[in-house]
């Protein structure tokens, strides 16, 4: 293949941008003749040519099924979309396809693994102010994406906790509330779930206002995660592990077993049902 002088600064963005670009010069293509092939606006598969935007899951499978490329685009969207992760998040998002066992605490909000594309998107849409609605899709694959890790052939056992503000919080009014509530209370199709809710009535706990995930790996090794507002922090100094652990266990004996938590889910879940529409 032919190198140019900017090979390299090329990412998967960039790269996926520039083979879209020479399979439609090749094959004869203007970009509206491409867009009109696709059903895709032709200034949306522009902006992917130039590496400003980053095509959907469909229209990275409606590339590879028009060019014949054998999840060539879809494999390089996958690329760009792990790339885009944080570095301070990806040792942990490497973590979770390794691990045997990931417990999570979140202080606010449903859990990632557990969200719905509703209530991820209307999370994305507050916290990444003047995003687009393409660049919005991307982070939300991006997520969904990561809920893989349930579908291994020996998937992790998975123990997830949150405050009770998590239920009460609207995030994105009644009907995401609702999708997202129910799918909490659906038969685990996830093998070894545990669900927890940490109810108000406790009071105070050691995890106000953060976020914990701790993953423990093949061998014993367990990592941890400590999220807060658009930053993390990685853990594995064993002492510091013990720390968090112990927070964890100190949280987790204030919440309410599994299946009175369900029945608070459900409680909340009715007055969504109840709530109209805004």
């Amino acid at each position: 293949m032919e190198l140019h002088e900017d090979d390299a600064k090329l990412t998967p963005r960039t790269m996926l941008g520039r083979r879209l670009l020479r399979m439609r010069e090749t094959s004869g293509l203007t970009l509206r003749g491409l867009a009109e092939r696709l059903g895709f606006p032709h200034s949306y598969i522009s902006r992917v040519e130039h590496g400003d935007q980053l095509p959907s899951e469909a229209l990275a499978d409606a590339l590879d099924t028009f060019f014949g490329t054998n999840a060539l685009f879809r494999d390089l969207l996958e690329l760009a979309q792990e790339n885009a992760i944080p570095d301070y998040g990806r040792v942990i998002v490497d973590g979770e396809n390794k691990a045997t066992r990931i417990q999570v605490f979140t202080s606010s909000l449903v859990p990632g693994l557990l969200q719905t594309e509703g209530y991820a998107r209307a999370l994305f849409r507050e916290s990444i102010p003047g995003a687009s609605e393409e660049q919005i899709t991307a982070h939300i694959e991006t997520r969904m994406r990561r809920k893989r890790v349930f579908a291994k052939e020996d998937p992790p056992f998975f123990w997830a906790m949150m405050d009770e503000a998590a239920l009460r919080r609207p995030v994105g009014g009644p009907r995401v509330m609702r999708g997202q509530l129910t799918q909490l209370l659906e038969p685990p199709a996830i093998p070894h779930v545990t669900i927890q809710v940490l109810p108000f009535s406790q009071g105070a706990h050691p995890m106000l206002g953060g976020s914990l995930i701790l993953l423990t790996l093949q061998g014993g090794t367990t990592i941890g995660y400590v999220e807060s507002f658009a930053s993390g922090e990685t853990v594995e100094l064993p002492r510091k592990i013990l720390e968090l652990t112990q927070m964890f266990d100190l949280a987790r004996a204030k919440a309410l077993p599994q299946e009175e938590s369900l029945d608070l889910i459900r409680t909340y879940l009715k007055e969504y049902e109840h709530d109209d529409e805004p």
